[in-house]
């Protein structure tokens, strides 16, 4: 059995025969009109569910509806926009949805018949042809036909049942989980821009991208933000308005992966490893999007050479995408090349619209009485709105009256800093005299001080946690509150932050953080890391409110103090790959550690526990790259032991892709450093070793997990395995059942769960092949209950395979629910899920294949074959294949089946496993006996005759 080791969805169609009442051409229009408006409300109905549907397939079938919706709105509307989309499309397209519509429980598992998932492809290829036109108009009727009043109907209400979640059991393929964030709000202060931003929304419609240049603080977030909420915005891309904001990143740290992974989490999604950007253009290639780059001056300005170059052509890759729109908003114009934006400079406001803004704040004195000499001020302000906002506050929270406002403006007038390149100046006049405001002055320096931390924490300063990291500023949070009320800050989720252009100001206007407070900030976060262990804690708690605060100032001690950080930085990365498992800017500065003698061993450790995090992502070329260069330090510092802990990860990734050769040459390659082992050491190595040798059924079961079995701690594991093997390689079932009975107890006194899982598992493996189901089943659901709360990301390995042997006992609707949990379980591990995907999207395909769904088997076997490309993983690929294969074998396409059994061949040969024994050692992923396409095919018999 292949473990990966932890390191833890019927409505009746009208009649229209050719002896019907034809309409008027009024009511023609009449009923027109009602289809339109009703086209409006589904149309508005699926976009504003699917993007809740947190699977793939499902999103994709839902946004293809509402694009063919959307089309016939538009013939209906004006008869002009269509075109030939492939031959005899009225009857393919009336057949499709009535499939669609009477097969409403089946939707839930998200397929439909390879033929109709060609259709759906060719209807992406819409495109407006005039030159048509003639052809297809007496075709309308007809087409018009299928989105009678009842089909859509149920169309919406089908898709109401897909979006409802657990009670319909619509959790499918692979489980991403797609929950896209609600835009942000309309600003509610905004003046002055309705001429631009009726321009920027026609452009948008017009598929143009924008790039909004401007100083900070002149509006371009909330123009974007504005833009997102107009209406017309709305109705053309519903849900699919996503704000990616990537304000409160260090350009100096940024990577490749922390863009991507940003832009993932403001769609909604995951990304699972492998090629992320595939991922992403997958999202959005399912319908219309609208993406807003916020910020981007942060990712332009990259120092990371890597950075600099993948990240401009990931822009451009998405611009490209048919129907993705981009707004991008920046104090640069180093806007990503190859994209054709439409450049537009935000100018400030004019001179109304900011005493319309600046009056709205400030309540002291009436516009009337005060208008001249405020006029006056603001156009000392250039009119830049956040410097309006900034220095009504002011002046409101202090009761200037406007004589006294405009003296304490002359009076720092002329003493502000020049800024520098993409920088307004007003926004230092206005930020100078909030400083100088006596509710600010009160507190001396200290309120300085506190601004210089809040500017230099990325998520700003934690307020339950103030105190505890600033313990020396006992008015920390009178402080917070007067710099609130000043709008010098702002409160979100529990932090007091700043906005990009404030925080731009402090940090090049006003010193860094003095010695006191890097010390207390950096005792606070170190120690936490410290105490933070694999249970949830409070210490946990802190590190995931906490987590970005602490990669910065990590990376700005590796910087500064590097010995005194190396401990907390590979402590970090252990505390991130427990709780809360997510790429690191800290790549480009621990493999950037000078490899001097002293800090050899500390960046091996550091490389090893990113290493781990890595993995722990799939995101296997990462974690190969650092356990690596990791195992190359501890050769030169002659750690053997390390060497080989090394080699061990770097072949496990590969056992745990299914590449059992490879996984064996990597380790057979560590002998140069195998008399320096110790002898624990060594039986870890063979362990491991004969873990992948187990597959290759190249040496007997006899000489597997031997040499480690004489290890006190190593052992009983080995001894379990010995006996697993040798039912894998000959049968021995009762020996074997008898050995592993005898063997359990001793694992329940050692008290290890993973040991004790090998044998429970063996054991049900061992029932499976005896036929004693129940047994099985009982098994596993030891093992599902002793994980239960500690280790979810068993709990679903174990629970799929509940579901294989529920659906060999027969019980397929039971089996349907075991493989689909609830999403609260995946929630807080949803990371961590991207491997176990793989075998519940092929688990869920051998349910369906066993019940005899094949349509609906097939879309999973597809699906999961596309998670194997993504992760590399060849085992469930071949499995997967072999899956296709019998299908098309039973509806007697022997061509086809023999196309997907010869596809076996190769990915047996890479993996290192002769073809008869492709199933040997994973006796729950066996198809039942009835499938006997892969039997054939590998005896040479018809309809396979001379294809071995």
């Amino acid at each position: 059995m292949l473990l990966k080791r932890s390191t833890a969805e019927r409505t009746r169609q009208p009649k229209n025969g050719p002896h019907a009442q034809q309409p008027s051409a009024k009511d023609k229009q009449s009923q027109d009109d009602n289809v339109v408006q009703l086209l409006d409300a589904t149309i508005s109905a699926i976009n504003a569910t699917k993007d809740l549907v947190p699977i793939d397939l499902a999103k994709g079938i839902l946004g293809t509806i509402a694009n063919i919706l959307t089309i016939a709105q538009a013939v209906i509307k004006n008869k002009s926009d269509f075109r030939v989309i492939a031959d005899n499309l009225p009857g393919y397209l009336r057949h499709a949805l009535s499939e669609l519509n009477k097969s409403v429980n089946h939707i839930n598992s998200d397929v439909e018949s390879k033929k109709e998932r060609k259709f759906w492809e060719k209807l992406w290829a819409v495109r407006i042809d005039r030159n048509q036109i003639a052809d297809w108009e007496k075709d309308l009727d007809r087409v018009l036909g299928l989105f009678h009043v009842e089909v859509v109907t149920g169309i919406a209400i089908t898709v109401e049942k897909l979006a409802l979640g657990p009670r319909g059991n619509t959790h499918g393929i692979n489980d991403t989980q797609y929950r896209p964030p609600e835009p942000p709000s309309r600003p509610s202060m905004f003046y002055g821009r309705g001429d631009l931003v009726a321009e920027l929304t026609d452009l948008v419609v017009n598929n143009e991208h924008i790039a909004l240049i401007g100083p900070g603080g002149i509006g371009k977030s909330s123009l974007a933000k504005t833009i997102l909420h107009e209406t017309v915005i709305m109705q053309k891309f519903a849900n699919r308005r996503y704000f990616v904001t990537y304000d409160g990143m260090d350009p100096s740290v940024i990577t490749f992966e922390a863009f991507a992974t940003r832009f993932a989490e403001a769609l909604g999604i995951e990304l699972a490893g492998g090629n992320l950007m595939r991922q992403i253009s997958t999202c959005l290639r399912s319908a219309s999007a609208l993406v807003v780059l916020d910020n981007a001056e942060t990712f332009e300005e990259a120092d990371g050479s890597s950075a600099l170059k993948e990240i401009p052509q990931a822009i451009a890759e998405i611009a490209g995408i048919p129907g993705v729109i981009l707004i991008l908003t920046s104090r640069s114009r180093r806007s990503a090349p190859n994209v054709p934006w439409i450049t537009k400079d935000v100018p400030p406001l004019d001179s109304n619209s900011a005493q319309e803004a600046f009056f709205q704040i400030y309540h002291q004195a009436s516009r009337q009485n005060a208008e001249g000499g405020i006029a006056n001020l603001l156009q000392d302000l250039e009119f830049h709105p956040l410097s309006i906002n900034i220095l009504a506050n002011a002046a409101q929270q202090n009761g200037w009256s406007p004589v006294m406002l405009l003296e304490r403006w002359n009076d720092w007038h002329s003493k502000v800093l020049n800024l520098g390149e993409g920088k307004s100046q007003s926004l230092s006049y206005t930020m100078q005299l909030s400083l100088s405001s006596p509710s600010i002055q009160n507190f001396g320096e200290e309120a300085r001080h506190v601004l210089a931390v809040i500017a230099f924490l990325p998520q700003g300063l934690n307020e339950v946690m103030s105190k505890r990291i600033l313990p020396s500023t006992l008015q920390i949070d009178t402080i917070c509150d007067v710099l609130w009320r000043q709008s010098l800050v702002y409160r979100q989720d529990g932090f007091v932050k700043m906005l990009a252009p404030i925080r731009h100001h402090v940090r090049d206007s006003l010193p860094p953080p003095d010695s006191t407070c890097l010390r207390e900030i950096r005792t606070f976060y170190y120690c936490t890391i410290q105490q933070c262990s694999a249970q949830r804690d409070g210490h946990a708690d802190i590190i995931i409110s906490d987590h970005l605060n602490i990669e910065h100032v990590i990376a700005f001690d590796l910087a500064h103090i590097p010995e005194e950080t190396y401990r907390a930085c590979w402590g970090f990365l252990g505390c991130l790959t427990w709780h809360l498992p997510r790429p690191t800017t800290l790549n480009p500065a621990i493999f950037d550690i000078v490899e001097n003698f002293p800090a050899r061993m500390p960046k091996a450790s550091c490389l090893l526990r990113l290493g781990r995090l890595s993995q722990t992502l799939s995101q296997i070329n990462e974690s190969m790259k650092a356990f690596q260069a990791a195992g190359a330090l501890y050769l030169a510092a002659s750690d053997h032991g390390m060497v080989a802990e090394c080699a061990i990860e770097c072949a496990e990734i590969y056992r745990c892709q299914g590449r059992f050769f490879q996984s064996q040459q990597f380790l057979w390659g560590f002998q140069r450093s195998w008399n320096y082992l110790s002898e624990p050491m060594k039986a870890i190595f063979w362990y491991y070793l004969d873990s992948a040798r187990m597959y290759t059924f190249a040496t007997s079961a006899d000489e597997l997990f031997v040499q480690s079995s004489g290890n006190h701690i190593w052992g009983l594991r080995s001894n379990i395995w010995y006996w697993r093997t040798k039912m894998y390689y000959g049968g021995y079932l009762v020996q074997v059942n008898a050995h592993l009975e005898n063997l359990l107890p001793q694992c329940s006194s050692t008290g290890h769960l993973f040991i004790r899982r090998d044998v429970l598992l063996g054991l049900a493996e061992v029932a499976m092949c005896q036929g004693r189901l129940s047994d099985a089943m009982d098994n596993l659901q030891k093992i599902v209950e002793m994980f239960q709360g500690q280790f979810p990301h068993d709990v679903l390995l174990f629970t799929a395979l509940k579901a294989l042997v529920a659906s060999k006992q027969g019980d397929h609707a039971f089996a349907r629910e075991l493989i689909n949990p609830t999403p609260g379980l995946l929630q807080p591990f949803a990371l961590r899920t991207t491997w176990i995907s793989l075998v519940r999207s092929y688990s869920a395909a051998c349910v369906e294949l066993t019940a005899g769904a094949y349509d609906r088997a097939q879309s999973h076997f597809i699906a999961a074959i596309e998670g194997c490309d993504i992760q590399g993983d060849l085992i469930f690929k071949a499995f997967s294949k072999r899956g296709l294969g019998e299908i098309a074998f039973v509806r007697g396409d022997f061509a086809l089946a023999a196309q997907c059994f010869t596809e076996i061949r190769p990915l047996c040969t890479e993996m290192g496993v002769p073809l008869q024994h492709l199933y040997s050692c994973a006796p729950f992923y066996i198809l039942p006996d009835r499938f006997r396409g892969w039997s054939f095919f590998l005896n040479g018999w018809s309809p396979f005759a001379n294809i071995m």
